[in-house]
């Protein structure tokens, strides 16, 4: 069967992903996760126990969790490098390094985001605090993401590569939870620009919304998330 990937959403970092498979260019199937709810279910526990997204069922029906486990995933079956680099060349390090940043410091800056949003209870004074800091957080990432960046019209050359899924998918939080102002940035305003108007981007969006898209053919079905629960359930009991 082809990989299946999970995404998830309001704003799920998986969007990257399911650019990176866009990309690519080779079949997949996808669906979609309304977080936190629907990871809260016991079916959705059953294929990943930390109630997270992304997931990736792959061919023999494994699961395989975390986004920089699903870009090795991807960077292994990407021959022709449309999304990746030559091994141990320049590009693939830098590459890398980008992934390791942004998976690491740039995405757990949003951290203290998230829990005063999905909080339950609390006093507002405690949220404030956690939205305070989670700014204060997101811009020093930003930052630090900013004097990263180079010349090139992408983080690792001159085509968008694993990096740059795992950024897009990740770069929108700081508008969801209006974090900052990205005028400061320019580079990384101009590198979020560049690739929300990249047709593998936007039909990731389109997917994410559960709507109608073209994109490059390489999707063969948006299943219902029961469906893929209840096969994957019955595999891993079998």
């Amino acid at each position: 069967m082809e990989p299946i990937i999970f995404a998830g959403y309001p704003a799920g970092s998986s969007l990257g992903l399911v650019a990176a498979f866009e990309w690519l260019g080779k079949p997949y199937r996808a669906t979609r996760v309304h977080m936190p709810d629907e990871m809260l279910s016991e079916a959705y526990g059953r294929v990943n126990g930390r109630r997270e997204t992304p997931v990736l069922i792959r061919e023999d029906g494994s699961v395989l969790t975390e986004t920089t486990a699903i870009a090795r995933w991807l960077e292994l079956r990407d021959e022709e490098h449309r999304i990746s680099f030559a091994t141990d060349s320049a590009e693939a390090h830098r590459m890398h390094q980008f992934i390791g940043f942004l998976n690491t410091g740039f995405t757990g800056a949003f951290t203290p985001l998230w829990v005063a949003l999905e909080m339950q209870g609390g006093s507002e004074a405690y949220k404030e605090a956690l939205r305070t800091f989670g700014r204060d957080l997101v811009a020093h990432r930003h930052r630090q993401l900013e004097a990263m960046i180079g010349s090139s019209a992408y983080l690792a050359g001159d085509r968008p590569s694993l990096a740059d899924a795992v950024f897009i998918g990740v770069a929108r939080w700081a508008e969801f939870h209006q974090a900052l102002d990205l005028t400061p940035f320019p580079k990384i305003q101009a590198l979020k620009a560049r690739l929300e108007a990249d047709p593998a981007v936007r039909f990731a969006h389109a997917t994410e919304d559960g709507v109608p898209a073209i994109g490059s053919g390489a999707l063969l079905g948006l299943l219902p998330l029961e469906e893929v629960l209840g096969e994957v359930g019955a595999r891993l009991a079998a």
